[in-house]
């Protein structure tokens, strides 16, 4: 071995490093052999055996469930308590119940969460639309197969599938279920492991097999003319979307929005919401709403009260006398989770490896699956009548001469010799002979042996007929295609989610519902706020601060604008200027830390005006770095209040500035050296947290304190400060430069 090879193995071996009294060694091991040897088995566990699920649609908690059921007999008859389902889960899934217990809620009818649910449940399931809607324990609830599991474990006895091993070796299951339509794109199913993360959207049944059908039949089918479009339980509205939709079909990721439905019940002047995305609940929407109405920005609603019952879910909205409902849902579709986005993630394993696929990869994946099951299940249809048919031609034997094959028993001495003698006798093998010696002596007659013998010929018939299906793909596609056309006939229903075009989706115009006047801006040292109107600030006397506080920006902007606080704990906190109320120069003004809910500890160092995003962030940090990023990085498509990593936080910030185009700025280090930089040589950076680059060569124990935009004329050599390559170390200010009076912010 190679030295230096020998030096690798011997660095990454186990090194005893003593000993503690009660414990044992201490060794230390190399952190990239603790990683892989402990981590990754969990990580690929989690995967494969946990949170992605498989072809046949199933994780292998649900597998484990369902397949249970199956054994205890609950595909018929009466349901049993979910307790003894649960209990005897634990024989191939080796977790606690309450985990079980959850899985089996999800799949259930009364939980809702399923297109076609494989559990059909008696008792309080809870409501997948609401958070706080809690299920009985197992104890108190009863469940049984839906009918529709018949065609998950339609011919699962017939090897159509692998049995594996339990988890202690004293039991078999089924590596995965011979699924006789493709319940992957079926129901929606969500999963988060390790790196990855899984997140199926719902189909229609009846759509899925009709599509599955045409792809079998054409390979070059467009999927969207036969599957339009996902369907959800809940029922909510699709703002279809072609490219979007095109994305996900041909990706496996992307997002389709969902809306609300809602009806107007004019004679009690409210609105009533029937159905929600199926990626919030009810909760979530009533207390956004309640914060909308405390806010002030909406001003139409006089109450909302949660009305869900037996008859489904129901949120009622009590409306103002001459309050139009539609604009008000407009502008709750655009302000609340009543109009949210489901993002696609089809990851599937596919023979043990994940794979994002798209709607028709998917679908051939889920075709050659399939033609696999009913391949195996043909083969062993056709060992089964071949087994009976070996067994009648040697009964077939005996029809020549029953009264040799009664001799031969009779003239056999010993039991273990009639196998053998009738073998020899008839010139059969030991399994027919075993077959002729079991036959009862009250079957020895002609008979009997005619009626057995008269199915030979057709079970060569049926054999002959297996083989050619074996044979021919195309045929094994037929009885598919044929499989699969009665399942959506027999189990299809219609689809609940009703699809709306993106031309006839109106918003509310949230600027237009606001007025929009100019007015001043003011923003202090403390993190206070006003917002001054223009003849209010005329009419005004100096500004009432707290003591040792002072305004350090001053903006004259407009009422509909956006306003971003940057804090110092690398955060941004996003708000409308509207969200304020207009106030005077002798008062305090709002608290930005506790008007917008910053964490604790935390404060507004700088602020931002803008409505269109156009500009450029420098922030500067202590270790004399600096970062130009453009303001557009701050904007976001959702109403987000808050967001983390605006800033680099690997040095403390020591100043920020915002800056419609291209300047000179100054910027100040602690042992009073200057430098004049123009921020053109700095590269725009697109990330946001980026750490930029080294501006200000430092000496140890001094830091950069802060940046100021250049005024012409602030200086009476301003070259003196000015440099060609970064980073530079600036120089001290001239006798000229001295006085504070030069030196001003703009």
């Amino acid at each position: 071995m190679a030295p230096r090879k020998k030096a690798a193995k011997k660095a990454a071996e186990p090194k005893i490093k003593g000993v503690i009294n009660g414990a044992g060694e201490v060794v230390e091991q190399p952190i990239i052999s603790a990683v892989r040897d402990n981590f990754m088995p969990y990580a690929m566990s989690v995967i494969l055996s946990r949170a992605i699920p498989e072809i046949d649609g199933f994780k292998p908690s649900h597998r484990k469930l369902l397949y249970t059921m199956y054994k205890m007999g609950l595909l018929s008859g009466s349901r049993t308590k979910s307790a003894n389902i649960v209990g005897a889960t634990m024989k191939l899934n080796p977790h606690g119940d309450a985990a079980i217990y959850d899985t089996m809620v999800r799949l259930s009818k009364g939980y809702e969460a399923l297109l076609h649910p494989y559990v059909d449940s008696k008792g309080n399931f809870g409501k997948f639309y609401s958070r706080d809607m809690a299920w009985a324990a197992s104890r108190y609830t009863e469940a049984k197969l839906a009918p529709i599991c018949a065609e998950l474990f339609r011919d699962i006895d017939k090897d159509t599938v692998d049995m594996v091993d339990n988890y202690d070796n004293t039991m078999k299951e089924p590596s995965l279920l011979p699924t006789g339509f493709p319940s992957v794109l079926v129901n929606s199913n969500m999963g988060i492991a390790v790196g990855m993360a899984s997140n199926i959207c719902s189909f229609n049944l009846k759509e899925i097999c009709e599509t599955t059908a045409a792809v079998i039949r054409d390979p070059d089918h467009d999927v969207k003319t036969t599957l339009p479009a996902p369907d959800f339980i809940g029922g909510c509205q699709i703002i279809y979307d072609e490219k979007a939709i095109d994305q996900v079909y041909e990706t496996g990721r992307g997002s389709i929005r969902l809306r609300a439905k809602y009806e107007y019940d004019k004679s009690a002047n409210c609105i009533d919401i029937l159905a929600i995305p199926a990626t919030t609940n009810c909760e979530v929407i009533i207390e956004r709403i309640i914060e909308l109405v405390k806010q002030g920005k909406i001003r139409e609603i006089s109450d909302i009260r949660d009305e869900t019952g037996l008859d489904g879910l129901k949120i009622t909205i009590d409306l103002k006398r001459g309050v139009d409902p539609d604009k008000l849902m407009a502008k709750l579709f655009k302000l609340t989770t009543l109009e949210d986005s489901f993002a696609c993630n089809f990851n599937i394993l596919i023979g043990g490896v994940p794979m994002v696929l798209g709607v028709k990869a998917l679908l051939e994946e889920w075709i050659a699956f399939r033609i696999e099951c009913v391949k195996r299940r043909t083969y062993f249809e056709r060992q089964k009548k071949a087994d009976k048919l070996h067994l009648l031609r040697g009964l077939e034997k005996i029809l020549l001469d029953i009264d040799k094959a009664i001799r031969i028993i009779r003239e056999t001495d010993e039991e273990i010799e009639v196998v053998p003698n009738l073998m020899i006798g008839f010139g059969i093998d030991k399994i027919q002979a075993e077959f002729v010696a079991e036959i009862k002596l009250r079957h020895l007659n002609r008979e009997y042996i005619l009626k057995r013998t008269q199915d030979i010929e057709d079970l060569e018939k049926e054999i002959a007929e297996l083989d050619d299906i074996l044979r021919s793909k195309a045929r094994i596609k037929t009885i598919i295609v044929r499989e699969l056309k009665a399942i959506g006939e027999k189990y299809g229903e219609s689809r609940r989610s009703l699809i709306i075009y993106e031309d006839t989706v109106s918003y509310d115009d949230e600027a237009d519902a606001v007025p929009d006047y100019a007015c001043t801006l003011f923003f202090t040292k403390e993190g206070y706020f006003k917002k001054i109107t223009p003849q209010s600030l005329r009419m005004s006397g100096a500004h009432k601060l707290k003591e040792g506080d002072e305004i350090t920006q001053e903006i004259e902007f407009s009422n509909n604008c956006d306003l971003l606080f940057f804090t110092d704990k690398a955060q941004v906190y996003k708000a409308k200027a509207n969200d304020f109320s207009d106030t005077k120069t002798s008062v305090l003004g709002d608290y930005v830390a506790a008007k917008l809910g910053m964490d604790e500890g935390e404060n507004a160092v700088y602020m931002v005006a803008t409505k269109d995003y156009k500009g450029i962030m420098v922030f500067a940090f202590e270790n004399g770095k600096a970062a130009k990023v453009p303001l557009e990085a701050y904007s976001t498509k959702t109403n987000r209040r808050k967001l983390t990593g605006a800033y680099s936080d690997k040095s403390p910030l020591s100043g920020v500035l915002f800056i419609e185009e291209d300047t000179e700025l100054l910027f100040k280090a602690s042992s009073g050296r200057m430098l004049l930089v123009h921020t053109g040589a700095l590269a725009l950076k697109s990330t946001r947290s980026t750490q930029g680059v080294a501006v200000m060569k430092l000496k140890k124990g001094h830091r950069l304190f802060s940046i100021e935009k250049y005024s012409e004329g602030s200086f009476a050599k301003p070259q003196r400060y000015r440099t060609r390559s970064l980073p530079a170390l600036g120089a001290l200010p001239s006798n000229d430069d001295k006085s504070d009076e030069q030196l001003s912010i703009i």
